[in-house]
């Protein structure tokens, strides 16, 4: 068994066995010695060269080199702002091949017919996706409770050759889940001096000049929304879908705050969010998870507060441009299942994001990572992060708890609205105020 490649266990129907047997006897590993990745050879593809498009935090050359290696054929990383990748999904389906994106935008990029759906039947590992992606519940709870785009909503499409999401699972997926996480507020404790627990606190005069929000419109009026409505000062029908009038409301309250001073700086990429922290400009603030991470490989203490009104929670994925055929299809879904093998999980998890496939990905992690990571407990050593850099030392505890307790109180995901040409123009507004 150990010379014949997944490629050709996909054909002989080995597949899901082969699966098994990795998923339980994978060696465990560490940053500093990491398990192996699966066996693959690709003789049909080797010369197909595959082109992603997706923002700088999923474009990682380590996942870049690390696929080479195993898939035998070439990838080509492009990292752009989550603005500019939906634009060049959607009005130019000739620059890439592979769409990395993020859920929330499949209702902008789906209609443009520029992504052909996916066939779930050839994907491997299916099955093991986080059930919030694949049934729309969560420890056997339905998800719906949570406003804005949940994954489940666009998840699926109705056929083979549509664009039109399915209101229940098919055989055809819009994206294979990639990384996802509940995101909150991140905060130089150092510098504030005390704990904080609830987004009210962005507009906290105690902190005037000194908080950011990022500048992205679908994310950055999510957390906003969080904020006004956590500071009593105004409330919603949906978050995740606003009206008109609502629109206009919160963006009135986001101007005075701005013309108070209450914002140092506004921030599209993930760098520019590190740098904010890093210096000390501001000290409360939108973050990523990974944004988090960079700040504390800095020795700086950074914390990802688990605040108490919930979190707000995306989730990216990989689709497949419509014009891919023969062996370059073939080499797209490769990657695909790649992907969900477990090694990618791993290298994610030890950033602080979550694997499309937990129960995979804690093959490749070891029992101590896992249990700080995933199960919420004490760091039985240090943590490190996937480039040798340690993040947390022995005893510490991750932010927000487990995974069950940071994803089970996710109360709004990131959102296109029906209302998203007028919400685009009106945070402009705001931005330019």
């Amino acid at each position: 068994m150990a010379n014949i490649s997944r490629r050709k266990l996909l054909y002989t129907g080995l597949a899901t066995g082969a699966a098994i047997a990795t998923a339980r006897c994978a060696p465990k590993g560490t940053p500093n010695n990491p398990a192996p990745g699966p066996e693959v050879t690709t003789d049909s593809i080797k010369d197909v060269t595959l082109r992603f498009i997706g923002t700088g935090v999923a474009q990682v050359n380590d996942i870049r080199d690390k696929a080479q290696e195993d898939l035998g054929f070439k990838i080509e990383m492009r990292a752009l702002s989550t603005e500019e990748n939906n634009q060049i999904a959607i009005t130019q389906p000739g620059q890439y091949d592979m769409f990395d994106g993020e859920y929330f935008s499949l209702p902008l990029v789906v209609p443009s017919g520029n992504l052909q759906p996916i066939d779930i039947k050839r994907i491997t590992n299916f099955d093991k996706i986080a059930p919030f992606f694949t049934t729309g519940k969560f420890n056997g709870l339905p998800v719906e409770a949570a406003q804005g785009t949940s994954p489940i909503k666009v998840m699926y499409l109705t056929g083979a050759d549509s664009k039109e999401f399915s209101a229940s699972p098919t055989d055809w997926a819009t994206l294979i889940p990639f990384q996802y996480n509940a995101d909150t507020l991140g905060y130089r404790p150092d510098l504030v001096g005390r704990k904080i627990e609830s987004w009210a606190e962005l507009f906290n005069e105690e902190f005037r000049g000194k908080t950011s929000i990022l500048d992205i419109p679908s994310i950055g009026i999510m957390d906003a929304a969080m904020v006004v409505e956590s500071a009593g000062l105004m409330t919603f029908g949906d978050k995740g879908n606003m009206t008109k009038e609502e629109i206009d409301q919160i963006t009135a309250i986001l101007i005075e705050q701005k013309q108070a001073g209450q914002f140092r700086a506004f921030w599209k990429t993930f760098d520019e969010s590190v740098n904010f922290m890093t210096s000390g400009e501001v000290v409360l603030q939108s973050m990523w998870s990974p944004a988090v991470t960079a700040v504390k490989a800095q020795g700086i203490e950074c914390v990802y507060a688990p605040l108490k009104e919930g979190y707000r929670a995306w989730g990216g994925g990989v689709g497949i441009s419509r014009s891919l055929e023969g062996p370059a299809l073939d080499a797209a879904y490769e990657y695909l299942n790649w992907m969900l093998d477990g090694w990618v999980g791993a290298f994610l998890g030890r950033q602080g994001y979550y694997s499309a496939a937990p129960e995979l990905s804690k093959a490749f992690m070891s029992p101590e990572e896992w249990d700080f990571w995933y199960e919420g407990k004490p760091a039985a050593v240090d943590m490190v992060d996937p480039f040798g850099t340690t993040l947390e030392k022995a005893g510490a505890v991750r932010d927000g708890g487990s995974f069950e307790e940071r994803m089970g109180n996710v109360v709004v995901w990131n959102s296109t609205m029906e209302e998203q040409v007028y919400l685009v123009q009106k945070w402009n507004e705001f931005i330019a105020a």
